[in-house]
């Protein structure tokens, strides 16, 4: 079928100055789509061309107008004061959200094509009338979604898992004992209680955008990174810890932090009152404050390039078997199921 897919953000490696978590799985779940035969075609404008000067060996159709449809996949956008709530054409205004309106519009209310909305950040409102259109399939990457939505999880791609060796990754050097990657938004009471009091006792680094720090003198940030260097970070910690804005931790929504750090041989310290903690990461990395976190860390210095430390690395790996691509792909497939059966245009365009 031919598929619409709205997302605001980059299929490459993008501009350093830009928040988009999408980079480390939008293109594998992309390309995981045309594999199964679809067609896409990118409806937002074409940053990774416009913006990094990049554009992806010509292998992806972006189109501004209104093509033709079978299914309409949008990754949810929501207004942002002064970003994109502005008009077009002034200073700093980005018109995601114009576009997204247009496109739900046009083909969601105006030609009634299926449409799924993979609410990637947990910002369509619980009683927004799109979460009971008919013909609309709300997706959210979260282990307990919203009642009536679907769990799609930021995907891994499976030849990740599998190249990846607990050993090799055990014995690395590992000049840096904490390395934390994101942005502020919605972190600082996870900051406080579970990273913080750790930082100021070992070498560490955080890198992202944090806006307000005078709270954290004894913190180093370094301030956003180019996203190829993501790994290169996370490969020089011994480990990190998965900071989840209090919307994400209550429905076990973990972000692409665990397994971009995980990959790299990062262990990830996780907050347990994280739903479902039990199946990111194991036991072993839960903490509940920040001096179980600092305690942990000490613990892990000692073990560090030994046979718990690869086994502990080796259950993480594990454990990312939830997110694995080819999982995802099936959760995929049977959100195209369920709108074949409410529409028969899904039905007709799978033939």
């Amino acid at each position: 079928m031919i598929i619409g897919y709205s997302f605001w953000g980059f299929l490459g490696a993008g501009i350093t100055d830009t928040p988009d978590g999408g980079r480390s799985h939008r293109r594998p779940l992309v390309d995981a789509i045309v594999a199964r035969g679809h067609r896409l075609i990118f409806l937002q404008k074409d940053r990774d061309r416009l913006e990094a000067g990049d554009d992806l060996g010509g292998h992806y159709t972006f189109d501004g107008g209104l093509p033709e449809l079978d299914l309409l996949f949008l990754e949810w956008r929501w207004a942002i004061p002064g970003r994109n709530t502005t008009r077009c054409g002034i200073t700093g205004h980005t018109c995601d959200l114009h576009r997204q309106s247009e496109l739900l519009e046009q083909y969601t209310f105006g030609r009634a094509t299926p449409t799924i909305i993979w609410d990637k950040d947990r910002r369509l409102p619980t009683d927004h009338p799109l979460r009971r259109h008919h013909g609309v399939k709300v997706c959210e990457a979260a282990l307990s979604p919203t009642p009536g939505a679907v769990p799609l999880l930021f995907p891994v791609d499976d030849a990740l898992l599998d190249a990846a060796d607990p050993h090799e990754l055990a014995t690395r050097p590992r000049p840096l004992t904490l390395a934390y990657v994101g942005n502020q938004h919605g972190r600082d009471d996870a900051f406080d209680t579970f990273l913080a009091p750790a930082a100021a006792r070992v070498p560490h680094e955080v890198a992202g955008k944090w806006t307000d720090t005078s709270r954290w003198p004894n913190v180093r940030f370094r301030g956003r990174i180019p996203f190829t260097d993501v790994s290169t970070l996370y490969g020089a910690a011994l480990a990190t810890v998965l900071l989840l804005p209090d919307r994400y931790a209550r429905v076990g929504q973990m972000t692409q932090r665990i397994f971009e750090a995980v990959l790299a041989g990062c262990l990830p310290i996780t907050p347990a009152d994280i739903h479902s903690a039990r199946r990111f990461t194991p036991p072993h990395l839960h903490v509940r404050n920040g001096e179980e976190t600092a305690t942990l860390i000490d613990e892990l210095r000692k073990l560090a390039g030994g046979p718990y430390h690869e086994q502990l690395l080796a259950d993480c790996l594990h454990r990312l078997e939830l997110f694995r691509l080819s999982r995802q792909m099936k959760a995929f497939d049977a959100v195209l199921g369920e709108l074949a059966n409410a529409c028969p245009s899904v039905t007709e365009a799978n033939r």
